[in-house]
């Protein structure tokens, strides 16, 4: 496959430029994602963040794991919660090495009472949340004729995205009132899209936590809360991997995804989608008969 490799410098305002490396992409997958608006100074994000608390779930691989250690390059101070304990202390060993602190809390927020665990490690923790980035979710693609005795993956799937992050933010909200704080939620491009086929329990999960966000959004922002979402395509981690289908896709890269949400977070403010998500909202209404019969 024919790939390019793109360097794009760009002036922030005091002049200093900032390599925005896209990496490896395909000419497609370049055209696809893309997006000069979503180009930021590094020097900008570490005045915006430095010496900032940043809670982030799923940190442990993927798009969590670039994400904390831009950050921690960057000054902050990070809590990195995931389910894999031995590759939490790998990524907090790194961060470390380079002089930034990073706590870690191993829990599996699908459970009830790890939950409750985590709110009772952060109601000890001495210092303020300033950020929480709402990155942990659960995928699955499966047809309902196989799911008729699978009726935990619906459970399990609701549990991560869509529980997990109400209770986490019913708690937190009030403490980030007090440093005029910052929710970012980790979403994904179907939400703003006709339901697909096969995949009613992911998508059911991340349109419901979609659609409290935003329904609470108003109400945040006049106490000072700023709320972004992160409505994401296909990204190149492991969650897509059991999907052989995926496998040619075009996808990006976390690094490159750490990158937007790290803009979000200097910018306080906006959210993000690929420039065409509006026109495949459209072609998801208009040809949705011809492409079901493809599924």
């Amino acid at each position: 496959m024919l790939s390019i490799y793109y360097d794009y410098i760009v002036i922030n305002k005091l002049n200093q430029p900032f390599i925005f490396n896209m990496q490896s992409y395909s000419i497609l997958e370049s055209l696809l994602f893309f997006n000069p608006i979503f180009l930021f100074g590094k020097e900008k994000l570490k005045r915006t963040i430095s010496g900032k608390t940043i809670l982030l779930t799923g940190a442990s691989f993927g798009i969590g794991e670039s994400l904390a250690l831009l950050l921690a390059d960057s000054g902050a101070e990070l809590i990195l919660v995931a389910r894999t304990e031995e590759k939490l202390l790998e990524l907090q060993s790194k961060i470390r090495q380079m002089g930034a602190k990073a706590e870690i809390f191993a829990a599996d927020l699908t459970k009830d009472e790890d939950l409750d665990k985590l709110i009772s490690y952060l109601s000890s923790y001495p210092k303020d949340i300033d950020v929480f980035v709402n990155n942990a979710g659960k995928s699955i693609r499966r047809s309902i004729f196989d799911s008729l005795d699978r009726y935990h993956d619906f459970q399990r799937t609701m549990a991560l995205n869509y529980f997990t992050p109400v209770k986490l933010l019913l708690y937190l909200i009030p403490k980030l009132e007090m440093t005029k704080g910052q929710i970012i939620n980790v979403s994904a491009v179907n939400v703003l899209m006709i339901p697909a086929p096969k995949w009613a329990a992911y998508q059911a999960s991340k349109t419901a936590f979609d659609q409290w966000m935003r329904s609470v959004a108003a109400e945040l922002r006049k106490r000072r809360i700023s709320t972004s979402n992160v409505y994401l395509p296909l990204v190149r981690t492991g969650m897509i991997a059991p999907t052989k289908a995926y496998e040619k896709m075009p996808a990006m890269k976390p690094a490159h995804v750490a990158k937007i949400i790290a803009r979000l977070i200097a910018k306080r403010k906006g959210s993000y989608q690929p420039w065409w998500a509006i026109w495949g909202s459209l072609a998801s209404v208009l040809f949705r008969k011809i492409w079901e019969r493809f599924v």
